[in-house]
């Protein structure tokens, strides 16, 4: 089945018991891969088509709760195996034998707790270390690309996807839902999209957003009003656009962080270009300053890169490197621009040459 269209409809003659299987164990495929608003309410109404199918699909579901109770059973040494840990419970009919075969495909990840009126897709944490990047398929056809040390947590259901960013950046493609809004929190932050791309990175002190393709809505998490809405151009839309950045500053608060409106730029492609460089496992600067450099370095290695010299640390450089190639850099610095480097350890200390 490789859609909720696949599946039987009202005005079909009554199937045969094995077609009911088939049918039950495709939305039990579909249901762990996670079904559209769409897609459950057609769920929904096959379930009250006919009391054989919900009565056959949660045959199914029980068999794999079965197997993974089984998983779940600690192995005893010199113990001899317990014939009635999963012995048969007693059945309206038996499973066919090809039944088992029609489940392999429902079974490739843990089954979860549906109702009839309300799917909620299975809530998990991705994360990377330190200089690991992870690119991430979602369950509504979305794809989150993890940067360096980074964390989110997953929240889907079928009036909205939600993904909370713990830490770090992340550039989300995402799958277009009009029923689904697609929202990404950030801190005190929250930007919502429906199909687009953009890119995401908590700092200690703000949220940046940079979109790439269509639009997103840039709102405060708590109290739902617009960050951006501060022209008069935005009044009516306030929406940042692909190729802009919004920068909202965050303040500490006694009751917790506080977004303030968000500072909105253009950015020229190949600006884009430089920030998105880390999905490559390139980091590009352009003009910046060695703080800012040394700082981009740090989030990538274990190595700690520390400026001595605060004349050196606002001196400006540009230049292309590996990610994990503080190394390249530390040389550039050494031969190029009179910097000493004093290795120390798992610490690298830039200085001014005297």
């Amino acid at each position: 089945m490789n859609s909720a269209s696949d599946g039987p409809r009202a005005s079909d003659p009554t199937p045969a018991p094995e077609l009911i299987e088939a049918a039950a164990a495709a939305w039990l495929s579909l249901r762990d891969r996670g079904m559209s608003a769409a897609e459950t309410a057609e769920f929904v109404d096959w379930l009250q088509q006919d009391p054989q199918h919900a009565a056959v699909f949660a045959e199914l579901d029980q068999v794999w709760k079965d197997c993974d109770r089984l998983n779940a059973v600690p192995a005893i040494h010199g113990a001899e195996p317990d014939g009635d840990l999963l012995a048969p419970r007693v059945r309206h009919r038996p499973l066919r034998v090809w039944t088992w075969t029609a489940l392999g495909a429902a079974a490739a990840a843990a089954i979860l707790l549906l109702s009839v009126t309300q799917f909620r897709a299975p809530s998990y944490t991705a994360e990377t270390a330190v200089g690991a990047f992870q690119k991430l398929d979602l369950p509504d056809g979305s794809v989150a690309q993890l940067n360096t040390d980074s964390a989110i947590q997953t929240d889907f259901s079928t009036g909205e996807r939600r993904v909370r960013l713990v830490r770090g950046e992340v550039f989300f493609t995402v799958a277009k839902d009009p029923a689904r809004p697609f929202v990404v929190t950030a801190g005190p932050v929250a930007v919502r999209a429906v199909g687009t791309a953009f890119n995401v990175r908590q700092r200690v002190d703000a949220v940046e957003v940079l979109v790439t393709e269509g639009r997103v809505r840039v709102d405060d998490a708590d109290q739902g009003r617009s960050l951006l809405a501060t022209a008069e151009a935005r009044a009516e839309s306030p929406v940042l656009a692909a190729g802009e950045r919004a920068t909202v500053a965050v303040t500490a608060r006694a009751a917790g962080a506080t977004p303030v409106l968000a500072a909105v730029a253009n950015v020229p492609e190949p600006e884009i270009r430089r920030a998105l460089a880390w999905q490559e496992r390139r980091l590009e600067f352009d003009a910046v300053t060695l703080a800012e450099v040394v700082h981009e370095f740090n989030r990538y290695n274990h190595t700690r890169l520390i400026i001595a010299d605060e004349q050196l640390a606002t001196k400006r450089f540009s230049g292309t490197f590996r990610a994990d190639g503080y190394d390249s850099l530390v040389r550039l610095l050494e031969t190029d621009f009179g910097v000493t480097a004093t290795r120390n350890g798992g610490l690298i200390e830039l200085g001014v040459r005297r």
